[in-house]
Order: C-alpha cells, then structure tokens, then sequence
C-alpha cells in the first residue's frame, strides 16, 4: 500500500559528532534518540491509519497493531528517508560549517533499528574556516600599453586565419600559413591515435590537451604539400593516463594543403566575406580585439598579485575529490573569461591546453583563491544582479558569433550559470579591492608576448576513459549529449 508521510515540523533533538580530517572535509556522524524515532513513526502511522485497507475491516478501522505489523518495514523505509533528509537539513543549516558539495552517505547501509537510537554517518566538503584578510589599503601596479601599428598589423595576420583561408600554395610552408593536416601518434611502434584533415596554423609550437609538440614549427617550415615530416613530443607527467606518463611518442605528420594570408593585398572578396568594407575599418577592428585584450591582461596582472597578497597564509589541503570535480568547472570559467574578452579560439585552446597539462597545481590555486574572495562578497554581500548575467552573456555571444538565447541555454543546459555567478562575484571583489587600493600605472607591452603564439588543437595524444572532460566554450550540446553538473561553492 502507498502512503505518503508528511514532515514532521518539530525540529529534531540530535546529537551531533563533526570530525575534522582536513581543512575542507567533515566526517559526520548523527545520533537521532529513539523517543525521536517513535515520534516520526507514530506520525507516519497516523497518517497511514484512516487510508489503511485490510481484508476484514472497513477502510481506516484495521487495528493498530496489526498495521504495525502488516507495514512496519514500509513505513520504516519511509521514516528513514524523512529522518535522514530532516537532520541533514538541520545539521548543514546549523552554521558548523558552509558546505560546497552534497553528502557523501551509503544510504542503502542505513537502518531503522527496531529499538534504540537511529544513527547515521556520512562526509561532505566545506569552505575552509578562516579570518577575512585585510585587503583594504594593498599597493598594485597596473600594466598599460598604446598599440603601434607594426602591433596591430602582426595580430591582423592571425585574425585573418581565423575568419579567411587565404590563398591555396605549391611552396614550403612557412610560419604564420595554415595548414590541413593528417597527423599520427605511435609509441614503440604501435599506433595510439590519429587526427585526419584538421586545420592548424604554423606557429612555433603546437598544443594538446596532455602534450606540446615544442619543434612544431621548425619541423614543418620548409615541407610543401604531400610531404610527411616526422618528430617526437612528450607526454606531459600530469596526463590522466598514467601508463604513458613522461613517456617519447612518435609523430608523423602529413601535409595535405597550404594556405597563405596576404595581409597587404586585401581582396574585395576576403573583405567583403569578413563583413568589412575596407582595410583601415579591418585594422580597427583587429585593434579594438587587441585593447579587449589589454584589458583581460590588466584584470588578471591585478588579480594575480591580489590574489598572492591575499591568499598567502591559505595554504589549506584539498580533497582529490574536490579538486577533480572542480578542475573542469576551472576551465569553463576561463573559457569564458577569454571569450568575453575577445580572443579566438584557437587562442582559447592554447590557454586551456596549458590548464589540462597543469590541471590539479591550477585548480587547487583557483580553490583556495575563490574561498577567500567569496568570503570578501559574503563580508560586502555582493551577489550578481539579472543585468549582470545578462551582460556577460551578451559579451560571451557577440565574441562568439552565436546568439544571445543559444549562449543562454548552453550555459543553462550544461551547468555553467554557477560558474558565470563565481566569475562574476570575484570580478566585483577584485573591482571594489582595486577601488581601495594604491594603484600605480606601469608601461608594460609584455602582454602581446603573452598571447600563446602556440597553435592549439583539442586532443589528447594519450586518452583514457577517465580523462578529465573538455570545457566548451562556442558550441551548444547536441540532443542527447550528456549535460555536466557542477557543484556551486556556496558562501
């Protein structure tokens, strides 16, 4: 028989054992009295008694002691469950500690006992305990640059490739071209992976999710199409795939197409197809990205030595558990982070390549660095307002290229709004830190250098099943494509 038991609303009398076996895990352990028990039974049975159906009674009039008997281990399923989620409510709301995951319990281990108190156990990672540093009054410096025209132009030539093919050549490929490519991967003469027709730019190096292909350039400048030239990488000692660690693959890479740019002979065409009307409002688009870009470096200079000040005394331990759940939440925000600031995707993938090689020493860095500013807006009470959502995701997909709504529901279908929430909390702290600060303007054109100049493919050289997730930063999920879940740090 189905029955439904309604909450008990009296709050619970329990007793409450928190251990502490790091700095962001507690190990819970609930003693619920019996008198507490018998309470939450008697409700249920309540509740079952004027719906109960028995053969020879009237509905409602079946004996006490015989529903008891005929559904005690139904209605017991059911206190336990309104038992368990009433004290874990009660304890995660007492104020003991600030959760940032759900409880890790073996639900199905838990039972009601048929006398005495009902205990239950379980962990669940919190927001470190600490003092809200002093971050009134710190001393920055700002980097800040004017853009030449010789700048300008160098990045115009990587714009073009991203929006242009330029013109197909039957000469050697040289730095700044752009390339089809069939590459394969072999270790001890053994295949472990292929990537057929992909598009690459000449540059320097060539970036993958768990490797870096250091000689890329110097080991392609030269070939023509139809040539197979051949080079070694490394994988990187963070891969996720620990067999091939450290190890020398072999790489075998075969040219299919070249193509070049010619920036000082703009076709009407490539013009007219990139939506300019001339090369001077090209140029001023390239630039306006570049300032965008400015931008992004001057926010992260300021939030890096902010962020060294403040966090220099929160050397706290973190669960595996944490870190590698929140890994792929990291490199969703940085996505974002670049996309909103104007830089293509092929840059996007070389920043993300570099935070996959250093996956746990980034997010560790990012999770001690998020505590400390949440705790900063929990103490200003800062919490994004609707306009500011709608104006990151406005930002997000006009540098994208994809409308407003379709940026909306990917975020929406992949979890990612918390993530927008975090990156949005942390830009103000840092905003209203800066505010307060002593801040000192610096010339400084590192930043152009700074841009990888690292040609960038999402792949794994060395996969394994378990391999850390890829973050998505210009394509909706197809239908039926498994949607992420993230855990929102909660203040």
């Amino acid at each position: 028989m189905s029955t439904t038991t309604e909450p008990v609303a009296t709050k619970l009398e329990l007793d409450v054992k928190i251990d502490k076996p790091s700095t962001c895990e507690r190990h819970i352990v609930v003693t619920v009295p019996r008198k507490e028990v018998d309470r939450y039974l008697k409700v249920a049975f309540d509740d079952l008694g004027p719906k109960a159906e028995l053969p020879g009674f009237r509905v409602g009039k079946a004996p006490r002691k015989l529903l008891e008997s005929k559904f005690r281990e139904q209605i017991s399923d059911q206190v336990k469950s309104s038992l368990v989620m009433d004290s874990l409510q009660q304890v995660t709301e007492s104020g003991e500690f600030s959760a940032i995951s759900e409880p890790d319990m073996d639900y199905g281990a838990v039972e009601i006992p048929k006398t005495g108190d009902f205990k239950f156990e379980f962990k669940i990672e919190v927001r470190p305990e600490f003092d809200t540093p002093n971050w009134k009054g710190l001393t920055l410096s700002r980097p800040v640059h004017t853009l030449s025209d010789k700048e300008v132009d160098a990045q115009l030539a990587k714009t073009l490739v991203r929006f242009s093919d330029g013109i197909a050549i039957d000469a050697p490929a040289d730095l700044g071209d752009s390339l089809t490519v069939d590459i394969t991967f072999a270790h001890d003469g053994k295949e472990i992976g292929t990537i057929e027709e992909e598009k690459v730019s000449v540059r320097k190096r060539l970036s993958f999710a768990d490797a870096m292909l250091e000689n890329f350039g110097e080991t392609v400048i030269g070939a023509k199409e139809g040539d197979t030239v051949k080079t070694t990488l490394k994988i990187g000692e963070t891969s996720t795939n620990e067999e091939y660690r450290g190890k020398t693959i072999d790489v075998a890479i075969s040219l299919i197409e070249v193509r070049r740019q010619v920036v000082d002979e703009l076709r009407e065409s490539v013009l007219e197809q990139l939506g300019f009307s001339d090369p001077v409002e090209l140029r001023a688009f390239v630039r306006e990205e570049l300032e965008k870009q400015l931008g992004y470096f001057q926010q992260q200079e300021i939030r890096k030595q902010v962020t060294a000040i403040l966090t220099k005394d929160a050397q706290w331990d973190m669960p595996k558990t944490l870190v590698d759940r929140q890994t792929n939440r990291e490199l969703q925000r940085r996505a974002m982070e670049l996309q909103r600031s104007g830089f293509g995707n092929d840059e996007i993938r070389g920043y993300l390549n570099a935070g996959r090689r250093n996956a746990q020493e980034m997010t560790i860095a990012a999770l001690r660095e998020h505590f400390v500013l949440e705790k900063i807006a929990e103490d200003l009470t800062i919490e994004p307002t609707p306009e500011e959502y709608d104006a990151e995701i406005a930002l997000i997909a006009n540098n994208s290229g994809n409308s407003v709504r379709s940026v909306r529901a990917r975020l929406e279908r992949t979890g990612q709004m918390d993530t927008l929430r975090n990156q949005i909390i942390e830009r103000r702290v840092i905003e209203s830190i800066i505010e307060e600060a002593k801040v000192t303007d610096v010339e400084d054109a590192s930043f152009l250098s700074g841009i990888p100049d690292d040609a960038a493919l999402e792949y794994t050289v060395a996969p394994m099943a378990a391999d850390i997730p890829e973050a998505k930063y210009d394509s909706k999920p197809t239908d039926g494509q498994a949607e992420g879940s993230t855990v929102k740090l909660q203040a």
